[in-house]
């Protein structure tokens, strides 16, 4: 793309009634991007809501926006570069709404010969022809002519992570859970119980030795008035007691503290645990991805190392009826492979294969079930359609049930660390869903988290069944 030739008028050659303009249409990104540099968050420009409660009505766009396309027609235009603004003054006449097209032009007024000062009147007009803002500016004008390059800016796109704030609202909404937390011994799981007990979510019962409880909570700030606190020896009989608890149906959800995740998953499929079913337990990645359209699950990333083939098909299944208790009707699961054709060779491809037939066959219910697909035609449409893949899944699909932990795992890492995503993790298959934090999780994701554990013990509460 042809850089953009920047030429300015110098002092001697502006002419009173010079003018000129730049035009630009405001859209969402435009508003939150000001917002984000300026740290002008009032919600009368990014809340709907509210901005339905205000005096226009609507969302309206921060005046300076409006005011800094002023800037822009005096720094690349007229006079253009090499101009030193200053003083402005402005006048807000009308509202700025999210699509409109404004017209930003200065026009020479008054020439100053003694500093090279120059006054030029500031209209911005929207595509009704309505002053939006008038002013007038001061400048002083370039002495010399100049003709630069103009700077090529970066690319820039907008990571909204709001994609769970839907289910977070909704989970708020609920009566409160009480879920056990696991040998929280350390200040990041001390302060992951209070932060989703004070987001409304659960109701936290710290299980493990008081003593190194409450050194946590000292060291983390938290003070653990009104929090209950069930004291064992050690963390391994805290996960066994946890297990009790949530079998005698004395909390709702498990939360793992500063124990190792075998630990406390090792209790929760132990053979009398009563936590256990049929199903095999396995963990599922929910990412909001900036890029991709929807939420979508990474399945498994952390429990089954090199899963079978029926294993496979616990995990599908598990991915499957989470999706549907957050209320997508039929799940589309594409079954990850490097290659989107079978070849003998790849036991990944066949175990693809087998899983798109068992879903056919009713082994696998309430989704459709494609694969092989390699990942770029499991999320684009574009390549599918350049394979010739024809699929309900190809594009769209709502689960990536990957080959294995690793390739699950540095898939789900990727998209945390390069694309931006959030990431809530849950261990499903169990009777009560279990929460499986990293201390390096920001708190979007530790909220992410405990939301969906919360709406899948409330909904299964409701439904009053647990998984076979």
């Amino acid at each position: 793309m042809q850089t953009q030739l920047l030429t300015n008028r110098t002092f001697d050659q502006l002419q009173i009634g010079d003018s000129a303009s730049i035009v630009r249409v405001v859209g969402r990104d435009d508003i939150e991007l000001f917002a984000t540099v300026s740290g002008d968050v009032n919600p009368a420009h990014l809340d709907a809501a509210f901005a339905s409660t205000d005096l226009f009505g609507h969302i309206v766009a921060h005046g300076m926006w409006t005011g800094a396309l002023v800037s822009a027609v005096l720094g690349t235009r007229l006079p253009g570069p090499g101009t030193i603004y200053l003083g402005q003054e402005f006048h807000f006449l009308k509202p700025v709404a999210p699509g409109d097209t404004v017209t930003a032009t200065v026009k020479v007024t008054e020439k100053r010969a003694d500093k090279n000062i120059v006054l030029l009147d500031t209209i911005c007009t929207n595509q009704k022809g309505e002053d939006v803002l008038s002013g007038v500016a001061t400048v002083i004008a370039p002495s010399r002519s100049v003709e630069w390059q103009a700077t090529r800016l970066p690319d820039v796109s907008l990571r909204r992570h709001d994609r769970y704030e839907a289910f977070v609202r909704e989970a708020r909404s609920l009566p409160t859970v009480r879920a056990a937390i696991v040998h929280p011994c350390s200040t990041a799981a001390i302060l992951g119980a209070v932060e989703v007990r004070d987001e409304g979510l659960f109701e936290p019962l710290l299980i493990g030795p008081e003593e190194k409880i409450r050194a946590a909570a000292e060291a983390a700030g938290v003070d653990l008035a009104g929090i209950a606190i069930e004291a064992v020896e050690h963390s391994h009989a805290a996960a066994a007691r946890a297990v009790e608890l949530a079998v005698a149906g004395k909390v709702s959800v498990l939360v793992k503290g500063s124990l190792h995740s075998d630990e406390l998953l090792g209790a929760v499929v132990a053979k009398d645990s009563g936590l256990r079913t049929e199903r095999r337990i396995s963990h599922a990645y929910g990412m909001d991805v900036p890029a991709y359209s929807k939420p979508i699950i990474i399945t498994d990333a952390a429990i089954n190392i090199q899963p079978t083939l029926e294993q496979k098909r616990d995990i599908c299944q598990n991915a499957i009826d989470l999706l549907r208790i957050l209320g997508v009707e039929t799940p589309r699961v594409a079954v990850l492979a490097a290659v989107e054709t079978v070849n003998p060779k790849m036991q990944v491809t066949l175990d693809a294969a087998a899983l798109t037939v068992m879903a056919a066959r009713g082994q696998i219910t309430g989704g459709k079930v494609d694969g092989p697909l390699a990942f770029d035609n499991a999320v684009s449409m574009d390549a599918a359609k350049m394979k010739g893949i024809v699929s309900d899944v190809a594009g769209q699909a709502d689960i990536l049930l990957t080959p294995d932990l690793e390739s699950g795992n540095m898939l789900a890492k990727q998209l945390i660390h390069f694309a931006g995503a959030t990431a809530a993790g849950l261990v499903l298959g169990a009777r009560v869903p279990i929460v499986l934090t990293s201390r390096s999780d920001p708190l979007s994701a530790r909220i992410a988290s405990a939301a969906l554990a919360k709406l899948v013990a409330a909904r299964k509460s409701l439904a009053g069944k647990l998984p076979a």
